[in-house]
């Protein structure tokens, strides 16, 4: 009858009727249908009424499918309608999966994109992200639910490191003492233990890496100083200085993701108060702030400097004299960063818990002891705080109903994931789960279930602009109005208590992360400016603020800050951490430094960092703040600028926009000057 047909690219090809058929037998089959006899006289009624409607016209694959929807609801078959309008939908969702991410690939091959501010612009960096681009696709057309991919797609929420949803976890703290102690292989042959400093950190730096290539997110040693001191035993300073300085070395060259970045690394230390290990402390602190072979401002490792009072918090306690070379070091490096052992929510731990650079804290379990060695977060997915105030109206019991809603899809959305993660082997992870690194994996063969072993880890709802969904609903931000600040603390302690609800029902550890927030501070604000305008003190920025933070651009001062954020912290036991901004190093002025750092600690914060420009011009290795765009000694254009991004330090040019946008927008914190 029809001799040929118009694809959706405008080319032409031969007429096939039994595709009709076939695509109604298949709807019909989805309802519970298995007459194809019934299908093919629905085909002629079709063709029917393309011969009257185009007389001989050529029409399109677009024309036949209206047609075919128009038969199946005026004969009576609406069942039938209904899935073959649901197939034709997902249909046209994959093709434009496909060609968004043809889209994206081309946007990539000239511009590598800057999601992740550790990614570097190297040919194998353009082939990792164009994978990753496929990934996406894949997982939210093929794998993930249609109400939750749909939901990450609109902005609701943001399920984080998609590319990765089924493939691996997020990230580890690595039992970095026993690997020392027992040897490890990395695919090619066992490497034995090490005897001295040097070899240690060379090791250290190889199993940092080696874990990286197996998973999405951080590698931290969460007791660096413990683990390490045995081989320094019988060094002297000298030495394990250099077993430092190669460390920090390894950590800024090394690269993992097939030399597409190097590896996320966080080191925590400070509280153990043997020779060896303050001896490992004091050179690693010493190392870090001599940076890198012409000065430069190393960017890994994050190093984490535990606080605890009758271990190093006070004068005459046994590291006091670390303490301040650690202020020393990040007044003048940005790292160490600080965590309080005796807060509310850490003290019950003794010096246990441990962080990383991204703020991610694994600690409390449900399924087997709370240690931190050899635990980690499978998965996060953040909530769009803004978007379900704006959608409330002002009306509280509304926004509490749709933030229900929400989270319950979230926690919904991460135990599909571990179900899909829970399908892994080990020898899909070879070196974390081959070589023992996950707690419970040691003695696993490579076609195990890594299903027994990440019950341990951590699934955790995450969430965004705390501060501009205030504005949303009340007008002023926490910063701004003690009523603002009663409600937002209402509203975490109301996500903390849900979420351990979810823990409850799913049997798993769920816990509330405050975001560390990079590509998808821009992502949910430029969704929301389209859907709902510009609104003032809500979508009138490139970015919202980060988790519970006070807006960067509001002027506050350093201890009024820190106040105002420490209340926050205990509700997310997933992770969080709280900057104070200063307008250059302050080197001069280590009193005020700790007195900050005593606020933190009084305020009942866990994690907590200073922030300051660190400006290096690469020409002439001169280093501080320049605000120019040239070098004043030598004039050179070629400045490295280090800023503190969600946690870690990266390069502006890193950064992404909506990130510089938040950048430039950072005040300045009164309270003192970095000269006194």
């Amino acid at each position: 009858m029809f001799k040929s047909i118009r694809k959706r690219d405008g080319r032409e090809t031969a007429f096939d009727e039994t595709k009709i058929t076939e695509a109604i037998f298949k709807a019909a089959k989805a309802v519970g249908g298995e007459d194809r006899q019934t299908a093919m006289e629905l085909t002629l009624e079709v063709l029917k009424m393309l011969k009257k409607r185009y007389n001989g016209h050529i029409f399109g694959v677009e024309e036949v499918q209206d047609m075919v929807e128009k038969v199946l609801i005026e004969t009576g078959h609406a069942r039938t309608a209904k899935a073959y309008i649901l197939y034709r939908n997902r249909r046209t969702r994959l093709r434009d999966a496909r060609s968004d991410l043809m889209d994206a690939v081309e946007e990539i091959l000239e511009e590598p994109n800057r999601e992740n501010a550790n990614i570097s612009n190297s040919p194998s960096a353009k082939m990792l992200q164009i994978a990753s681009a496929a990934s996406k696709k894949y997982y939210l057309t093929r794998l993930i639910p249609e109400e939750m991919s749909q939901a990450h797609a609109r902005g609701d929420l943001h399920i984080h490191d998609l590319d990765f949803y089924g493939k691996t976890l997020t990230c580890i703290q690595i039992p970095l003492g026993r690997l020392l102690k027992e040897g490890f292989n990395t695919g090619h042959g066992y490497i034995r233990p090490p005897k001295r400093p040097t070899s240690a950190t060379a090791l250290a730096a190889i199993i940092l890496q080696s874990s990286q290539n197996d998973m999405h997110g951080g590698q931290s040693f969460a007791f660096f100083d413990r683990d390490v001191a045995p081989f320094v035993e019988d060094a002297d300073d000298h030495e394990t200085y250099q077993a430092m300085e190669a460390l920090i070395y390894n950590l800024n060259s090394m690269h993992s993701r097939a030399g597409a970045q190097v590896p996320f690394s966080s080191l925590n230390l400070g509280t153990e108060t043997s020779e060896a290990a303050r001896r490992v402390t004091k050179n690693l602190l010493l190392a870090y702030e001599a940076g890198l072979g012409r000065g430069e401002n190393p960017i890994f490792p994050n190093i984490i400097f535990r606080i605890r009072e009758g271990i190093n918090l006070n004068p005459g306690d046994p590291n006091y004299d670390l303490l301040q070379l650690a202020i020393r070091v990040s007044s003048k490096r940005l790292n160490p960063t600080f965590s309080f052992m005796d807060s509310s929510f850490n003290d019950e731990f003794g010096d246990e818990v441990g962080y990383m650079g991204c703020r991610t804290r694994v600690i409390a379990n449900r399924k087997g002891p709370a240690v931190t060695d050899g635990r980690g977060n499978l998965s996060f997915t953040t909530i769009n705080l803004p978007r379900i105030a704006i959608k409330a109206e002002r009306n509280l019991d509304q926004f509490y109903r749709l933030l229900d809603e929400t989270l319950d899809l979230t926690c919904r959305q991460l135990y599909h994931r571990f179900v899909v993660q829970a399908k892994l082997k080990v020898r899909d992870m070879p070196f974390v789960m081959g070589q023992g690194l996950y707690l419970g994996s040691q003695g696993l063969k490579p076609a195990d279930s890594i299903e027994e072993v990440i019950k341990h880890g951590t699934l955790s709802p995450g969430f965004i602009g705390l501060a501009e969904a205030l504005v949303a609903l009340t007008g002023e931000h926490h910063g701004q109005s003690e009523e603002s600040q009663a409600l937002g603390l209402q509203i975490v302690e109301y996500l903390r208590r849900k979420v351990d609800e979810a823990g409850e029902k799913y049997d798993l550890n769920f816990t509330l992360l405050a975001t560390p927030a990079e590509s998808v501070s821009g992502r949910f604000a430029k969704l929301d400016r389209k859907e709902f305008g510009i609104i003032p003190g809500v979508t009138d920025k490139a970015y919202y603020t980060n988790s519970f933070h006070i807006p960067v651009g509001f002027p506050v001062g350093i201890f009024d800050k820190i106040s105002l954020e420490g209340l926050y912290h205990k509700y997310c036991n997933a992770g969080h951490i709280s900057y104070v901004e200063m307008a250059s190093p302050p080197l001069h002025n280590p009193e005020a430094v700790e007195a900050i750092i005593k606020h933190m600690r009084a305020s009942d914060m866990g994690y907590a960092a200073i922030n300051f420009p660190v400006d290096y011009c690469t020409s002439c290795s001169v280093t501080g703040v320049i605000n120019e765009d040239h070098c004043p000694r030598c004039e050179s254009p070629e400045i490295r600028r280090v800023r503190r991004i969600t946690g870690y330090l990266s390069t502006v040019d890193r950064f992404n926009d909506a990130k510089v946008a938040e950048l430039n927008d950072r005040t300045i914190h009164s309270g003192f000057t970095a000269r006194d």
